[in-house]
């Protein structure tokens, strides 16, 4: 039996007093790799926002790594986001430490106390996106592309059961861009979970997985056109 890590059923989901995505039936068991597409303003980031906590689920059903999002209370919220992964757009590094600095600080903040054991799932997540080796530079040193994969980095810290990449290339050329997926590629070959926003089709094209869209206030499963890698 398929393992759903989120399910969402007639869920409305509304910024503010505007619905902005009504009537959404959709479900992800894991090991999936699914994108999420749609034009600026259709509702995007309000779909993911809704996933890990940001906005309410005010009507419908929606549950994610075992929570319910339509009765979620503050004080859950960062409970959840440890069981989730977020990789943003804009990478959302702190500036001031090194990349090592910035991944114990998560593992801190998430109640990690020993030290070598911080030092250990540091060093793991580094090495799966490539950059073992980056640990003493500060964001400033590393190219576009190397920091959003230490941004995929801290999302694998907690070992989360979705990764929710929010336009994880908006920012990178087409050549970083396809580095980066084949980093979101292998870990979700390695059992990863991931849910990926993106408006970027040349790479839907180029790794085709299943597809919904936000359109018309509406989300629904669209069929890809594949070509040959």
């Amino acid at each position: 039996m398929p393992e759903p890590v989120l399910q969402l059923s007639d869920a409305t989901i509304y910024q503010g007093d505007s619905m902005v995505l009504q009537h959404i039936n959709f479900e992800m068991n894991k090991g999936d790799f699914v994108y999420l597409i749609g034009k600026t303003g259709s509702g995007k980031s309000s779909f993911m926002k809704t996933l890990y906590g940001d906005l309410l689920l005010k009507e419908g059903n929606g549950h994610i790594v075992g929570y319910d999002l339509a009765t979620l209370k503050e004080k859950d919220i960062p409970f959840l986001r440890r069981k989730l992964g977020i990789v943003f757009q804009d990478f959302k590094l702190l500036p001031d430490r090194t990349v090592n600095s910035n991944l114990e600080f998560v593992l801190k903040a998430t109640g990690w106390k020993d030290k070598a054991a911080i030092g250990q799932r540091i060093e793991t997540v580094l090495n799966k996106v490539g950059m073992k080796t980056q640990g003493f530079k500060f964001p400033h040193e590393l190219s576009g592309g190397e920091q959003q994969r230490i941004a995929i980095a801290r999302a694998l810290l907690n070992d989360p059961e979705l990764i929710l990449a929010d336009e994880p290339t908006g920012n990178l050329d087409p050549q970083t861009s396809i580095e980066v997926m084949e980093v979101l590629q292998e870990i979700n070959k390695n059992g990863n979970t991931i849910l990926m926003a993106t408006h970027d089709y040349a790479l839907l094209l180029k790794y085709p997985s299943k597809t919904v869209k936000c359109d018309d206030n509406r989300v629904f499963e669209v069929v890809q056109r594949t070509q040959a890698k």
